[in-house]
């Protein structure tokens, strides 16, 4: 009883002054681009037979997505605190959509590239903007909101890519990608006409300063800050080397079918729909020194087992395993929001996130090129030894 009720007085504090349709609305442009950007893995195996592409190659095509994603946030995160958090969620959705077309008509592996990077720019405008929406209107449980999108990022991180690898199965890649694109124009007009005009703010002093560039850095240069960087470019440099061959390592090293992987695919992608809320709540509630190692041990776990079970059932276990550290998301962003002055949290959130992402990816081409000299089982025993190091790094943070 005391557990439902404080479950109720949660669910009353998110939605307390119809902030809860505000939060709705965000976290479904967040899925939608996170299952969006999640189902170019699936479709990998028949994008690299059209376009003849390489484990190289293909590893480069998911390689740009997270370059673009890396180099817009820092614009990203300028023109939330200047132009409003509603003009710039929206863009961002409409510039994906964009993109999109262009990759479903692509008549060339250069084309295919060029609208994949737009499409990565697309995706790097929304985090940010996310980032600080919630935090305005969360202040008090920002851990929790944060986690709530984050768990609708991995709803739609389950659930697009399955139906995509059945679409493009039945039809072609194509369709497996463009059925999406009508219901990002859907989610571009909600954003537009539910969040607040209010939140759109113009610039007092318009423009871009040096002066206040070297501030900006300044304040950035905070050891917790630079620390808290090399623990996301880590974290993020996994993930995304993680998401971008699963499917295709359990297709050529343990022999599944293709509806198979991309069913473990999205299971990887379920459990963080509650690993992400129940991490938010851990990160309110006894900090990140204490919640973020407990996170992370299952994925150091799965890592080290990956390259020595076959069978279908170990393989879940280990799938399972591995997607704890999804949670890890809602505890490092969390703090950083926390952690970065107020006066420049949307820039000094892009600028962060953008140096980690930019780093972290690099992480799918080098493994890309790892697995096609043979030796992709050894590359996820790294991935092993690197979730450890940030563990361990973890325990140096300050709580406050």
């Amino acid at each position: 009883m005391d557990r439902l009720a404080s479950l109720r007085r949660e669910a009353s504090g998110l939605w307390a002054g119809g902030t809860g349709k505000l939060l709705i609305v965000i976290a479904l442009g967040w899925g939608l681009l996170n299952g969006t950007r999640m189902i170019y893995p699936v479709l990998l195996p028949q994008l690299s037979a059209d376009f003849d592409l390489t484990l190289t190659t293909a590893g480069f095509l998911v390689t740009l997505i997270w370059l673009g994603y890396a180099i817009g946030q820092v614009p990203g995160g300028v023109l939330a605190d200047r132009r409003g958090e509603r003009a710039v969620m929206t863009a961002s959705v409409v510039l994906a959509t964009i993109s999109l077309l262009l990759v479903v008509l692509a008549p060339s592996a250069l084309a295919l590239f060029a609208a994949t990077a737009l499409f990565g720019l697309g995706l790097s405008l929304y985090p940010v903007a996310r980032i600080t929406a919630l935090s305005e209107l969360y202040p008090d449980r920002i851990g929790r909101a944060l986690g709530i999108t984050m768990a609708a990022g991995d709803t739609g991180q389950t659930l697009l890519p399955p139906l995509a690898g059945a679409i493009a199965a039945v039809a072609a890649w194509q369709a497996g990608l463009g059925f999406v694109i009508p219901a990002l124009v859907a989610v571009a007009v909600a954003l537009w006409l539910t969040l607040p005009p209010s939140t759109d703010r113009e610039s007092g002093d318009g423009d871009f300063s040096l002066a206040g560039a070297r501030s900006v850095l300044g304040q950035l240069r905070h050891p917790t800050l630079l620390f808290m960087a090399v623990i996301l470019f880590l974290y993020i440099g996994i993930l995304q080397t993680f998401s971008a061959f699963y499917p295709t390592y359990l297709i050529q090293e343990k022999g599944l079918s293709s509806a198979a992987s991309s069913t473990l695919f999205g299971l990887f992608f379920a459990v963080g729909i509650v690993a992400k809320p129940a991490a938010g709540v851990a990160y309110d509630r006894v900090g990140i020194r204490r919640s973020l190692p407990i996170v992370l041990a299952g994925a150091i776990v799965g890592f080290s087992l990956l390259p020595v079970v076959e069978s279908l059932v170990p393989l879940v276990v280990v799938t399972v395993l591995v997607s704890t550290m999804l949670g890890s998301g809602a505890i490092t962003q969390s703090y950083l929001s926390d952690t970065i002055p107020e006066e420049i949290q949307g820039t000094g959130l892009g600028a962060v996130r953008s140096f980690a992402s930019m780093m972290g990816a690099m992480g799918p081409v080098l493994f890309g090129a790892v697995a096609e000299r043979g030796f992709f089982d050894e590359g996820y025993v790294l991935l092993a030894v690197l979730v450890a190091v940030i563990t361990l790094l973890t325990l140096r943070l300050p709580e406050d």
